[in-house]
């Protein structure tokens, strides 16, 4: 089997004098970006790097991200994407448990990790992307080490939430990668040579799925490191783009520029949607801004892509079935199935655990053999996501088991919340849920129980998550109360009990943008 450094070097060599990537003003051929990674995947070697081993990375879009994305595959080392918006407490736990070496670091994130050596005895190389990077890489050899690959060496650890408060390292091997790449874009109009996919998120988390598909097809990835509407417009008309990836919270935000009508989007061949639950509004406004090139997709980082949708899909008018309200059809190479507590299938329209397998799933949450054994049943990975099929093979989310919140695209679980403020003295008891939020499509909401409500401010509990988690993560609002939470027989707090007022009036269990 191929490995994804073969089928990149193989693009490089085709597609040589083509632009592959583009970062503001710099644009690289894909000769010259893959020349870059060549040098970087030796200078990673002249560390004594040996394949197999993890290397941290933290960074945003750039060139430089560019040359990790393919040195890492060259010498066979595994990234380990770190979060730019996570605290430091939270970078040991993904560099710790996965065993990093070493870690790549974008400049303006070397503030990040500035105790982490220390902190950190077995990470020994610190490469900090500074002043000194290009010289560095380019005294680096430009000849590829021709590793062997197996398709079952592990390519990259990709972290998710967990009920615990602690992210599992979810790994795929190079096959499993190559393989959702191809899911990904198995529905997508074909990528031809010279095609531009927008990357609003980093490529070393949500927006690579589509980073290599692009590379390999001879199209160019055009790199943006932070979103705003009016530039990321100009961008998608000056570029030509054809491709990209949005969350629901970036399209809303699109449709409502009032420059966004008129413009020329007469290269967009597939703009995909996913990560959180669309609005029916947010979606039919993207549909008359772009055009019918609207897709939506739905996985998780242990399974992916699980189901597809596009534009003749989504908004077709299908007897028995409201596609606008789904989340597509499952994919050709990915099963779909409801469980039931028991772990047995259901019947078309009843409610349960969506369970999915596809050649793109996690091969295990690493080192970590008991949630293994949870998440993946026979094969099949349980979600955690409740939801329905219907009669036409429609998927639907209902609601989300574990209660994980999705806040602008990114996934929040409640424990990492409620262990953070339950530290504050003047708190007794905590309860961390997803409320509905305009923008966002919903926000972390607490209810804090403390002794006097008095001596306990909303805002200091709101700026402690802030600066221990990241801001993305803060809650939005918070309750506090003398009152005891309620809880059921075995003294598990009733969360839902807690959600459930403020969800009054909507259909669903979880919102969009």
């Amino acid at each position: 089997m191929p490995s994804v450094h073969t089928l990149m070097a193989r693009a490089a060599s085709h597609y040589a004098d083509l632009e592959a990537v583009v970062h503001g003003t710099r644009r690289l051929t894909f000769a010259q970006s893959w020349q870059r990674s060549l040098c970087l995947a030796n200078g990673l070697r002249s560390l004594k790097l040996a394949p197999g081993e993890r290397i941290g990375v933290l960074e945003g879009n750039c060139v430089e991200a560019a040359d990790l994305f393919g040195a890492a595959a060259i010498a066979n080392l595994v990234r380990v994407p770190l979060y730019p918006r996570n605290g430091i407490e939270a970078h040991e736990h993904m560099l710790s448990h996965t065993g990093c070496r070493a870690l790549v670091v974008s400049e303006d994130h070397a503030h990040e990790v500035e105790d982490l050596v220390q902190r950190l005895p077995q990470l020994e190389h610190v490469l900090i992307r500074d002043g000194e990077y290009e010289g560095w890489l380019a005294e680096q050899s430009d000849e590829d080490p021709g590793l062997e690959i197996r398709d079952d060496d592990y390519f990259i650890i990709r972290h998710t939430g967990g009920t615990t408060g602690l992210s599992k390292g979810v790994a795929y091997t190079n096959k499993a990668w190559l393989d959702a790449g191809r899911d990904w874009f198995y529905t997508f109009p074909a990528v031809e040579p010279g095609d531009k996919c927008m990357h609003l998120g980093p490529i070393s988390h949500g927006s690579g799925y589509q980073y290599l598909p692009t590379w390999l097809a001879g199209g160019c990835n055009v790199m943006l490191d932070h979103f705003e509407t009016g530039e990321t417009l100009d961008v998608m008309e000056r570029e030509g783009i054809g491709y990209g990836f949005m969350v629901p919270t970036m399209m809303n935000a699109l449709v409502h520029d009032n420059t966004a009508r008129g413009r020329d989007f007469s290269a967009l061949k597939c703009l995909l949607i996913g990560a959180a639950p669309i609005q029916d509004a947010t979606a039919l406004a993207a549909r008359e801004v772009f055009g019918d090139v609207l897709y939506q997709g739905y996985g998780q980082t242990e399974v992916l892509p699980i189901a597809m949708m596009g534009p003749r899909q989504w908004f077709a008018d299908v007897p028995g079935s409201t596609p606008l309200r789904a989340c597509g059809l499952a994919l050709p190479f990915a099963e779909v199935e409801i469980w039931d507590e028991e772990d047995q299938p259901l019947p078309a329209g009843e409610v349960g655990e969506i369970v999915a397998r596809s050649d793109g799933q996690m091969t295990e949450f690493w080192d970590n053999p008991e949630a293994t054994a949870e998440r993946i049943v026979n094969g099949w990975v349980k979600t955690g996501d409740l939801g329905r099929l219907d009669a036409n093979g429609y998927l639907y989310v209902v609601d989300r088991a574990d209660d994980m919140i999705i806040s602008g695209g990114f996934n929040i679980w409640p424990a990492e919340l409620e262990n953070v403020i339950a530290s504050h003295p003047g708190v007794v008891e905590v309860a961390v849920f997803g409320v509905p939020h305009e923008k966002w499509g919903e926000s972390p909401h607490a209810v804090c129980v403390v002794e006097d409500t008095d001596q306990v401010d909303a805002q200091e509990l709101i700026d402690l998550v802030s600066d221990q988690l990241g801001s993305y993560k803060k809650p939005g609002s918070v309750t506090l109360t003398v009152e005891p939470l309620p809880k059921s027989p075995v003294g598990k707090i009733k969360r839902k009990d807690l959600r459930e007022p403020f969800w009054e009036g909507h259909e669903r269990r979880v919102s969009g943008s």
